[in-house]
């Protein structure tokens, strides 16, 4: 099935400019709409996903980094996740309240916590990994390997150059 290849919302919408505006290119504007349209029907499986262990996205993002990492500091938490440390401790708290993290006194730091799943927390998110794993692969099934290496190799560079600029 070559899916790719029919026209689309964003062709529409394209199409529309290129009528309007006929002396800007928006060749650009064709990979920004359907990447910014990708991201939101991710967003809504992810969400669909993570419904039946009633867990919202941004409390899964907290354990599903602590679940790579085997644990992290608050402010590691804070500074990957680009949250403010307010932010991060009402986070934290609810996921401690739900018993599916703990902080524990650092081995080396008196002074520092480290914030780590406890069994229940990393049983939750093993269990959904599987299926967040499953749909990311089912997402790209239309396409070859070597198509999938290049994707990845564009998008990384559009988000390299991305932070680059604006960072």
């Amino acid at each position: 099935m070559n899916r790719g290849m029919e026209e689309d919302r964003v062709d529409e919408v394209l199409a529309q400019w290129e009528a309007e505006r006929p002396d800007l290119d928006p060749s650009g504007l064709a990979v920004v709409l359907r990447v910014q349209q990708l991201a939101g029907a991710f967003a809504e499986r992810l969400k669909r996903i993570l419904e039946p262990a009633g867990l919202a996205v941004w409390e899964y993002e907290v354990l599903a980094a602590l679940r790579r990492s085997g644990g992290q500091t608050p402010s590691e938490l804070c500074a990957a996740a680009q949250l403010t440390s307010g932010a991060m401790t009402h986070r934290l708290d609810r996921l401690e309240e739900r018993g599916l993290l703990r902080r524990k006194p650092s081995r080396t730091d008196r002074r520092s916590l480290t914030v780590e799943l406890t069994a229940k927390g990393r049983r939750l998110v093993d269990g959904i990994l599987g299926d967040r794993m499953a749909a990311a692969t089912t997402s790209l099934e239309d396409f070859t390997e070597t198509e999938v290496r290049r994707l990845t190799s564009y998008l990384r560079r559009i988000d390299t150059e991305l932070y680059d600029t604006e960072g």
